[in-house]
């Protein structure tokens, strides 16, 4: 399970208890942060807000256990992500966004993260992203949840289940 030590950076592991002290997503994953509406929430992950949205609804999801991002799921993350996923197309019925063939759910490569703590971006409708997150959003640094699905599954048979996401750094 993610949250330990990932191969590519030794400071991407959590505390015992899988809270990283200064990692302000955990402060919210645990409500420590007043200020963060806390939309949707189950025993593993929140949803909320994100600050500075790239599109009219922009929403994050993030695992309550500290993971420092994308790169250092595990094959037997697999559920996460797609719980992560859900929980995003939840919100966005909840917030009546009723095209979900028009969002974008995906997660940014490091080092193009600004907060260390895995988050899944859900994005909608996606044909009215802003226009300054355009490249933020459909850049190479920008992994959908099909594609890093797809990734956990193929790493999951070829390589102990270790996620290696080499392909993506061009």
């Amino acid at each position: 399970m993610a949250g330990g030590k990932c191969d590519s950076d030794n400071n991407q592991d959590s505390s015992d208890d899988g809270v990283e002290e200064n990692c302000i997503f955990c402060k919210i994953a645990n409500r420590d942060d007043p200020s963060t509406e806390i939309l949707a929430e189950d025993e593993d992950i929140v949803c909320f807000q994100d600050i500075d949205p790239g599109a009219p609804h922009h929403y994050l999801v993030i695992p309550k256990k500290h993971v420092h991002s994308c790169l250092s799921l595990q094959a037997d993350d697999i559920n996460l992500v797609k719980k992560m996923a859900d929980m995003g197309r939840d919100v966005l019925k909840a917030k009546n966004v009723t095209n979900l063939e028009d969002i974008s759910l995906g997660f940014h490569v490091p080092p193009y993260i600004t907060v260390p703590h895995l988050h899944l971006h859900v994005l909608a409708p996606f044909s009215q992203l802003f226009k300054w997150s355009r490249c933020k959003y459909t850049a190479i640094w920008y992994l959908t949840e099909d594609m890093l699905l797809k990734k956990l599954m193929e790493n999951k048979k070829e390589n102990n289940g270790h996620v290696t996401i080499a392909c993506c750094h061009v």
